[in-house]
């Protein structure tokens, strides 16, 4: 895979005041760059660089983080061949794409997560370190690799690969989805920490529903552990998780 073949996917969801300048550092990278607009209602679209490399597509209305993420990596896909996904909400820094895929490079394929760092800060919610936690739990428990941060937005993807998994999910648990897809179909899942910046609650903008987004979390899990149980579809691996930067990474 060469760097012609990166794209940055970035779903966009009424972040208008971050959404320029992750495009604008993604840019910096060289690589073609595909917005999602997912049924946004704040303008954040007019506020989007109009430069060569960045392609806007457009939901008439929102259908959630998955279905986004999914429309970008199938108009990306004529350009690349990998897709990082980063959010428009300016909680990572795109630079740091050159790691994920460079971990990406070193063979097999995988799908790169990128663990958030710090999670232990002064602005970071409780909500959300308990959240990957107990995700991440259930996530193994499916059948899926073991990660410390299953609900990080910040991943490469190998597009063909993906785009033939079987995902249903279309919300933000589609994140989660596709780990334990990825392992059920052999693609390797590996894990290396990334830098996270969370903004005082006031000024941090999160479209995460406490109470509906956990319910959508909870129904894909338990179709994924009846799915896992009636199709008998991976015996789980006996060979201790693979670390990169310290961080544990999980392999088929």
């Amino acid at each position: 895979m060469s760097a012609s073949g990166v794209a940055f996917v970035i779903p966009l969801y009424n972040h208008a005041d971050t959404v320029a300048d992750v495009v604008g550092s993604a840019r910096t990278l060289g690589w073609p760059v595909f917005v999602v607009d997912d049924g946004s209602t704040d303008g954040g679209l007019l506020r989007i660089p109009q430069t060569d490399g960045v392609h806007v597509v457009r939901h008439s209305r929102n259908t959630g983080k998955g279905a986004a993420l999914l429309t970008g990596m199938q108009a990306a896909a004529a350009a690349a061949d990998y897709a990082v996904t980063v959010d428009a909400d300016g909680q990572h820094d795109p630079r740091d794409a050159r790691r994920l895929v460079a971990a990406a490079r070193a063979g097999g394929r995988p799908l790169v997560v990128g663990a958030r760092s710090g999670m232990d800060g002064a602005h970071v919610p409780s909500s959300s370190r308990f959240g990957r936690a107990f995700s991440g739990f259930w996530v193994w428990a499916c059948g899926g690799p073991r990660v410390v941060d299953s609900q990080s937005g910040f991943r490469a993807y190998p597009i063909a690969e993906t785009l033939a998994l079987r995902t249903r999910a279309r919300r933000f648990e589609f994140e989660v989805e596709v780990l334990v897809r990825a392992r059920w179909a052999g693609i390797p899942v590996i894990e290396l920490p990334v830098s996270v910046t969370y903004p005082p609650s006031q000024e941090r903008v999160s479209h995460f529903h406490r109470g509906w987004d956990s319910l959508r979390n909870a129904a894909t899990f338990s179709r994924l552990l009846i799915l896992r149980a009636l199709l008998a579809t991976t015996p789980r691996s006996t060979a201790p998780p693979r670390r990169i930067g310290g961080t544990r990474a999980g392999i088929r």
